[in-house]
């Protein structure tokens, strides 16, 4: 069963954490990141760790920085993210950039800024997003299609609403933008997926998400992405926590090559 006074609104939160992890100075949003860094994940890809998110999913890898966004992190203007990642793709002859660690989509005006930034080279910018303020906002997918090199990775927080819930404590209609995020980025033609944290999930909730996602696109119900936890030692301890316990987990040392 949901409580119904326990949860928060990701939207008022979404608003709180950017203040305290953005600001804008002549003209120019500057965002905290924590560090800058190049991995394997999708073949080879240069990211840069921001701070700051509007969900506090109790399964995250990130979430000492998430709980302590004050003392995490040192501004930087897009130009400045712009040159460390590039600076990381060139060393590494990466064709992908990233923002992680966070939620990129708080920070509106510096993303944008940084997709300008990046607009002018051969680069697939990869926006990993849990997609509520663009589910909240139809705007933002229509500035976000001016992109050409942009693609989007919308990551859904369980199957359902509930799930949604039991998994980031956040009010359980929140799901519904993440959803909402996919039809208007495909309204804008912004090319997209989603991907679903599936260690929690049972197999007939799965099966109910790809209908929901159907209804949506067909297409897009057939290019799902499935997530599992990767249990690294400060995620098990979140975990424990919160007495949460996966269905389905890996260690980072057997991690299958379908998901990096």
């Amino acid at each position: 069963m949901l409580s119904i006074m326990s949860y928060y609104n990701p939207l008022d939160t979404a608003r709180k954490v950017y203040s305290i992890v953005a600001r804008v100075v002549d003209s120019v949003e500057e965002r905290k990141y924590y560090r800058f860094r190049g991995g394997r994940w999708y073949g080879g890809i240069a990211t840069g760790d921001a701070v700051g998110c509007n969900l506090k999913c109790k399964f995250c890898w990130a979430w000492r920085v998430r709980d302590n966004p004050d003392k995490s992190g040192f501004f930087y203007k897009p130009i400045d993210v712009y040159h460390k990642l590039m600076r990381i793709v060139r060393k590494r002859r990466y064709r992908q950039v990233r923002v992680s660690g966070c939620e990129p989509t708080i920070s509106r005006l510096h993303l944008l800024q940084l997709l300008e930034h990046f607009s002018y080279e051969k680069i697939t910018f990869i926006l990993e997003t849990n997609g509520i303020l663009i589910g909240a906002d139809k705007s933002y997918a229509k500035e976000l299609s001016k992109y050409k090199n942009l693609y989007v990775r919308v990551s859904l927080k369980g199957t359902n609403e509930e799930e949604f819930h039991y998994l980031t404590g956040a009010d359980p209609q929140a799901f519904k933008l993440q959803l909402k995020a996919l039809e208007h980025l495909l309204d804008y033609g912004v090319p997209c997926h989603p991907a679903v944290m599936l260690s929690f999930s049972t197999k007939e909730n799965y099966n109910k998400l790809i209908e929901r996602i159907r209804e949506i696109d067909e297409e897009l119900s057939e290019e799902i992405e499935e997530e599992y936890v990767f249990l690294y030692p400060h995620v098990i301890e979140i975990m424990r926590r919160h007495g949460l316990k996966p269905k389905i987990a890996y260690t980072p040392d057997n991690i299958p090559e379908e998901l990096i």
